[in-house]
């Protein structure tokens, strides 16, 4: 039974991959989704300079980076995941 439902889901999947190429729509997805990634990589970098320029160079470790960034990067990475 287990493997029925494996390959109804694999055989499923394989549909609606070929119906996304032959619409060409697999490309957009593509496109939206690299463009969401380097939005994130933006946003992610620009936070970082300004953390480290509000606690200066000196009196940040990596670690204090990491938990300041890390609860806006996840709030932000969901945003561009509902945005599109």
């Amino acid at each position: 039974m287990a493997d029925d439902i494996k390959r109804k889901d694999a055989q499923m999947r394989a549909t609606i991959n070929q119906k996304l190429v032959e619409t060409g729509e697999r490309d957009s997805i593509h496109k939206i989704k690299q463009h969401n990634q380097l939005q994130y990589q933006k946003f992610t970098m620009q936070f970082c300079l300004e953390v480290v320029k509000q606690k200066g160079l000196e009196h940040i470790t990596v670690d204090d980076l990491v938990a300041e960034i890390t609860p806006k990067g996840r709030v932000r990475k969901f945003d561009l995941l509902t945005e599109t």
